[in-house]
């Protein structure tokens, strides 16, 4: 009972929040009013369900390399770098031409660490999506409403987990319960010629919040496909497990957004084994309540298209002390239960801004993207984190999708995190200098193979990995070098049925 009532509380916060952003939208022109920061897949980047649609209402506001997020299956994988194609190109749809499409793709992430971690090893972690989307204009006659159905199949090894000892993955693919899971099950409903877009039903809060088509050029998990801070400060929820939940976005000029939403917070559905088919609150601990104000121009408005946002989170659910147990004493020490708390938030600011685009009419060119993010309140584990990196689209004559990719991230331990292991450090005699913060960074170069296929090899290197999982042990992690790559393929483009990047 205590979960259901701090859940139905933070839905009515979202809600009155929802009723002002609706209220707050002024007129504008129906061709700038879709997508852009926040709002989906750029336009260039749109299934070919959602360009049918666009063929029977005035046009959508084309976008060039935003923050983005999904108003579709399909967007979701394409924003979740789970598609053979490069930021704004659309993924591989087969379009049966009444209103349903479909997406089919095998996302597969391989890596080892020859040097440093706990020991060396490698895993290989992936997963099946299959993806449908509805568009009910054509299907029921319901103007600007649609329905997006995702399911996946996760599977492999995590090498950090296994081998490198710290938290944060380097194959991004890994997590959700590495099983077959009912993902994405929810309606979209646009208004006022596309000023307002609403969705709700069994949903995540990442593929809409803090993230970007940027993000998931690369593997490492501390930037694909969120930036890892809030994963670790809150109950963010995160793709593929997938709760109860909303959110709403009003567009109040061609270029500024406000955008907010509320997701169900339910530790069973994280259970091993959870197919997603439990459509219950039973075992909600409360929500979380993300919530962002944006800017963005396009390539149909800037020959440079940018992108920047400010906004933050409150978490309203249970969360585990770091540090003390049901007793108020150290659990480390103790092993007893850590003690339930209430309540956490925080806040970020991130941006990306085209640099370089030596054809005015094309997508390719430099991208530059950066993001600060830090708690605000609640017990936490890190202070700050902070990201810049670049991706690069069109790299060699005659290769005018392949990318390279550089990103670099700190996160910053907080005094609790290093209480906790300094005090299972002096439990067993020792008393040593502990990292204050964990360096993650990618190098990497995305080959288009052919129009259905994608490989990504990367080079990647932590630097002081965290100890958290392992408070006693007795030494520092070793740096870790690890050599990946990332195999992305569109089935439906590999039978020829749908066209991807330099399809004839």
């Amino acid at each position: 009972m205590k979960g259901s009532s701090r859940l139905l509380a933070a839905l009515g916060l979202c809600a009155a929040g929802v009723t002002g952003h609706a209220s707050g939208a002024r007129a504008q022109s129906a061709a700038q009013a879709d997508g852009g920061l926040g709002v989906g897949i750029p336009a260039t980047a749109v299934s070919p369900l959602l360009r049918q649609r666009a063929a029977r209402r005035p046009p959508p506001r084309p976008d060039g390399q935003g923050f983005g997020g999904a108003d579709s299956a399909a967007g979701a994988a394409d924003t979740l770098g789970q598609t053979a194609t490069p930021p704004t190109l659309p993924p591989g749809t087969l379009d049966l031409g009444n209103g349903l499409s479909f997406l089919a793709n095998y996302t597969g992430q391989g890596a080892a660490n020859p040097v440093g971690g706990i020991r060396q090893g490698s895993a290989w972690a992936g997963q099946l999506f299959f993806g449908i989307d509805g568009d009910l204009q054509r299907l029921a006659g319901i103007a600007g409403g649609s329905l997006h159905v995702a399911v996946t199949n996760r599977h492999g090894r995590s090498l950090a987990n296994d081998v490198i000892g710290n938290n944060t993955s380097v194959q991004e693919i890994f997590g959700g319960g590495q099983t077959t899971r009912l993902t994405l099950l929810s309606y979209q409903q646009k208004l006022f010629d596309n000023r307002l877009d609403i969705e709700f039903g069994r949903l995540v809060a990442n593929i809409s919040f803090l993230n970007s088509p940027l993000y998931c050029n690369f593997q490492t998990n501390s930037a694909c496909g969120n930036p890892t801070f809030v994963f670790k400060t809150s109950n963010f929820t995160f793709w593929p497990v997938s709760s109860w939940g909303a959110h709403a976005k009003a567009w109040l000029t061609d270029r500024i957004f406000v955008h907010a939403g509320v997701y169900e917070v339910n530790p069973l559905h994280q259970q091993p084994g959870d197919n997603g088919l439990d459509l219950s609150i039973k075992g909600a601990t409360g929500a979380i309540l993300p919530f962002e104000l944006g800017y963005s121009t396009t390539f149909a408005n800037d020959p440079l298209p940018r992108n920047y946002g400010i906004g933050g989170w409150y978490d309203a659910s249970d969360y585990a002390d770091p540090v003390r147990d049901v007793t108020g004493r150290a659990s480390v020490l103790t092993g007893l239960t850590p003690a339930t708390r209430f309540g956490r938030s925080g806040v970020y600011a991130r941006f990306d801004q085209m640099v370089w685009r030596p054809d005015p009419t094309g997508i390719q060119g430099l991208t530059l993207f950066g993001v600060a993010m830090a708690g605000t309140s609640g017990r936490l584990i890190e202070d700050y984190f902070l990201e810049i990196g670049a991706v690069q689209t069109g790299t060699f004559a005659g290769r005018p999708y392949d990318t390279v990719g550089f990103v670099i991230n700190t996160q910053k331990f907080s005094p609790l995190a290093l209480q906790n292991i300094a005090l299972a450090q002096n439990a067993i005699g020792l008393n040593r200098s502990l990292p204050i913060q964990q360096i993650m960074m990618e190098l990497n170069y995305g080959f288009q193979v052919t129009p259905a296929i994608r490989l990504t090899p990367n080079l990647q290197y932590i630097v002081n990995p965290d100890q958290t999982r392992f408070p006693y042990r007795n030494r520092n992690i070793p740096d870790a070098f690890v050599v990946g790559a990332k195999l992305s393929v569109d089935l439906f483009t590999l039978a020829g049925l749908a066209r991807g990047p330099g399809s004839p």
